[in-house]
């Protein structure tokens, strides 16, 4: 194995949401990936960033990975080093604000008075490559009324919605398009299994706007966030499987970077 098939391959096992507590937990794993941090293959970097934004996604992991040992360090030289891509840059300081923000994370919102009756949609948003048009984002979907909570996956320009059951998906490609930088469609899967997009219009679709906005709320036991989180997922990486993959990535980075 060599590093980039190395990370690659553990950015498709963090990907998938049971998997990134262990990966975290893991005593080498996470070492190596801030190693990786310093690498010169952008690819590799890249592949580094994404597989660590997958892994904030659960907020258990986070004071574990600000803590690892030349996290923070690395990833705020990275933000300044130059010939690097802007995709490079603007994931390296996503992340490390995330890791920053331990008690706090911007990127979820619980904003309706209740959740009773909702839905989950999942939009591929294009344009969400920057923290700045995530913020755009944001501020669109929580002037929708009928939002309960949304969660971004920024490393697949993703965004995680869950709604009232009587709002319209058209209504939030609306809401989205106002931004001028950004437009969504709908992920689903098809009969095979495999996930497309749908393109939704956003033309002429009347939104309700909220007025003002309640207190956060906590997301129900039976929240049906957990089936998008799956549906999501990549399907390459088997649970049944992913344990021993790891336990081998984790030897080739410790034979790799520690004698």
């Amino acid at each position: 194995m060599d590093a980039l098939s190395v990370v690659s391959q553990l950015r498709d096992l963090a990907s998938e949401p049971q998997n990134r507590e262990v990966i975290v937990q893991d005593q080498g794993c996470l070492p190596g990936l801030v190693l990786f941090l310093d690498h010169q293959n952008p690819e590799v970097l890249l592949a580094t960033l994404q597989t660590l934004r997958y892994l904030a996604e659960l907020s258990r992991n986070i004071a574990t990975m600000k803590n690892e040992l030349g996290m923070m360090v690395s990833l705020e030289n990275l933000t300044g080093r130059d010939g690097l891509s802007v995709d490079i840059t603007a994931l390296a300081q996503e992340v490390f604000d995330i890791l920053s923000r331990e008690k706090k994370k911007k990127s979820q919102f619980f904003i309706n008075s209740s959740n009773k009756k909702a839905k989950s949609v999942t939009l591929h948003i294009q344009g969400l490559d920057s923290t700045d048009h995530r913020g755009l984002c944001e501020e669109a979907l929580l002037k929708v009324r009928g939002v309960i909570s949304f969660t971004f996956q920024m490393a697949s320009k993703r965004c995680t919605i869950r709604i009232r059951s009587d709002l319209s998906t058209e209504s939030l490609a609306s809401a989205i398009a106002d931004t001028k930088v950004l437009s969504a469609q709908q992920v689903v899967k098809n009969e095979a299994g495999d996930e497309v997009l749908i393109p939704l219009n956003s033309s002429g679709v009347k939104v309700q706007q909220n007025s003002a906005l309640p207190d956060y709320l906590p997301e129900e036991e039976d929240s049906p966030e957990k089936e998008v989180n799956r549906a999501i997922s990549r399907t390459t990486a088997k649970e049944d499987s992913s344990g021993s993959w790891l336990n081998a990535a984790a030897g080739f980075l410790t034979k790799t970077f520690y004698w």
